[in-house]
């Protein structure tokens, strides 16, 4: 079997990756919204788990099919209040994202990369979010953004227009994703993939592909090189994220 060809770009998720975890929001609003866990955990299985039938109001949402007020009541209605008051739907997917915060070394990540020749672009699956444009396309190229691409993770065929935007065969290309099933479509699609769990774990993973970027930055001085450790794992196996 030939090996893979040099890395040339790394495409990064948005939530979870360049964001602060997607779970820690989610926990603020269920306790500021006092929202029962089970029914949100119900919702999220019924209409994003690995059996959930294809075009469920998650997937229509992601692919921009969905409007987001539209999103907003059918989810309202399925949350339950420990209370027992009813959801308010207005700005529910607002107060949901609302503890995300940038994740600077992730950031910094991409720049070190983009400074070793390596190129950086971005896909995400949007609920509708308010992405930081200026910044994010002022360093990834392209921003792939599902609601505006009619396209979601981890179909193959948003892989493929990743790649064709990018212009590079999928072996030449590392999707970083804090999401179990994005990274599996990845993989699939034959792109090499790494699952996001922290900064730190993510270089790690990314230096045994690119031995040009170095392990900390601060060890060297100058981000973005040294030598790799050859003991790193690249394939990261399971847990979760968007």
């Amino acid at each position: 079997m030939a090996d893979n060809p040099p890395v040339a770009a790394v495409v990064f998720d948005y939530g979870g990756v360049l964001t602060t975890p997607v779970r820690q929001s989610i926990a603020a609003w269920l306790e500021h919204d006092g929202i029962e866990p089970a029914s949100f955990s119900r919702t999220l299985k019924a209409w994003l788990g690995r059996q959930a039938p294809e075009g469920t109001p998650i997937h229509r949402l992601e692919t921009g099919e969905l409007p987001v007020a539209e999103f907003e009541r059918l989810f309202a209605t399925e949350l339950v209040t420990l209370s027992g008051t009813p959801v308010d739907p207005v700005g529910v997917l607002d107060r949901f994202f609302a503890g995300l915060r940038p994740e600077p070394r992730m950031y910094a990540l991409a720049e070190e990369l983009r400074a070793c020749g390596v190129r950086v672009a971005l896909l995400s699956n949007s609920w509708g979010n308010d992405y930081p444009r200026e910044r994010l396309e002022s360093l990834f190229d392209p921003v792939v953004i599902s609601g505006e691409v009619g396209l979601r993770k981890p179909l193959p065929t948003v892989f493929e227009l990743t790649l064709e935007r990018l212009g590079l065969a999928a072996a030449q290309v590392v999707l970083v994703d804090d999401a179990e099933p994005n990274v599996a479509g990845a993989r699939a699609a034959g792109l090499r993939a790494v699952l996001h769990t922290d900064p730190a774990t993510t270089r790690a993973a990314l230096v045994r592909l690119l031995p040009q970027l170095h392990r900390d930055p601060s060890a060297t001085g100058r981000p973005g090189l040294g030598a790799a450790p050859s003991a790193v794992r690249d394939d990261m196996t399971p847990p979760q994220g968007e």
